[in-house]
C-alpha cells in the first residue's frame, strides 16, 4: 500500500518569521501522524532557514513515525545523520539561493563522492534515499553507488500539469508521467524502492500515486497550505485518501 511522508518544513518557516516558539513543527509532527502519515519529513538546511538542529532531535525522540531527514551530502550533515539515526536519510542539492529544491542530484556527475556518504550512512544503519530527475543515467549511478531508495523529482510533471490546464490526458503530462513510470520500472528493477515527490497537490496527486510500483509521497507545501483552513489532521487525510484511491485504482487496471 503506497505510504505518504509529510513534510513539515513550512511549519517551521511560519515559526522562523517572528523567531519565537510556535507554531511548533514537532506539534505539527503529531498532528500528521493522527491524521494518517507514514512518516515525517524534514530538510534540514545548511543556512538552517526554517528546520533547526533541535527540532530534529525532538522529531527523533518524539515522533513514532519514521522520520526522514532531507540534506545535504555534506560532511557535516553525513555526521548529523549518523549521530540522531532517522529511518531514512535523503540526499538532494541544495543552493543558498533556491527558494526549493529546483532540481534532482546529479549522482552520476558526483558518484565517487556520493557513495563515500552513502556508505557512512550505510554504516550507520541508516537507509540512504538520493532524490534524482527521470532520468535513466541517474538511476543507474544511484544504484552503483549504493542507494537503497530513489525519490523521483516529480517537479517537471506538477508544472506540466499546471500548464496544460490542470488535465492529465494532455500530451505534455502524460510524457512527463512516462518518463517517471520508465524511471520508476529502472529503480525498482534495480532492487531499490520507488518514491516520489516535489509539488504534488491536491490536484495532481492521483496520476502519481497510481504509478505501479511506487512505495511512498514525500508532500509539505501543499499540505501545510491546506492545512491553514482545515487543520493538519484533516489535509493529511484527505491527501491520504486521495493517493490510495489512486493507488487501487492502479493495482485493478493492471491486474485486469
Amino acid at each position: 500500500m503506497i505510504e505518504l511522508g509529510v513534510n513539515i518544513d513550512h511549519v517551521a518557516t511560519v515559526r522562523q518569521a517572528r523567531r519565537t516558539w510556535e507554531p511548533d513543527p514537532v506539534w505539527a509532527a503529531v498532528e500528521a501522524h493522527l491524521g494518517g502519515a507514514d512518516g515525517i519529513t524534514v530538510h534540514l538546511r545548511e543556512d538552517r532557514r526554517h528546520i533547526q538542529d533541535d527540532d530534529v532531535r525532538r522529531l527523533r525522540d518524539l515522533v513514532h513515525v519514521k522520520l526522514n531527514l532531507e540534506m545535504a551530502a555534506t560532511d557535516e550533515m553525513v555526521a548529523i545523520a549518523c549521530s540522531l539515526k532517522p529511518e531514512t536519510a535523503m540526499l538532494v542539492p541544495e543552493g543558498r539561493h533556491e527558494v526549493t529544491t529546483e532540481g534532482g542530484l546529479d549522482v552520476a556527475g558526483d558518484e565517487a563522492r556520493l557513495a563515500r556518504q552513502i556508505a557512512r550512512l550505510r554504516d550507520a544503519g541508516i537507509r540512504t534515499s538520493v532524490f534524482i530527475g527521470a532520468d535513466r543515467k541517474q538511476v543507474d549511478a544511484s544504484a552503483r553507488a549504493g542507494a537503497q531508495v530513489c525519490e523521483l523529482h516529480t517537479g517537471p510533471y506538477a508544472h506540466a500539469f499546471h500548464a496544460q490546464g490542470r488535465d492529465p490526458l494532455m500530451p505534455a503530462v502524460q510524457s512527463e508521467l512516462a518518463r517517471l513510470r520508465e524511471a520508476g520500472e529502472a529503480i525498482r528493477a534495480a532492487g531499490m524502492r520507488f518514491n516520489a515527490g516535489h509539488a504534488i497537490n491536491y490536484f495532481n496527486v492521483q496520476p502519481i500515486a497510481a504509478l505501479r510500483g511506487i512505495r511512498e509521497l514525500h508532500i509539505g507545501h501543499s499540505i501545510v497550505s491546506r492545512a491553514l483552513f482545515v487543520g493538519i489532521r484533516e489535509a493529511v487525510r484527505e491527501m491520504k485518501r486521495l493517493m490510495r484511491e489512486a493507488c487501487e485504482a492502479g493495482q485493478a487496471t493492471t491486474h485486469g
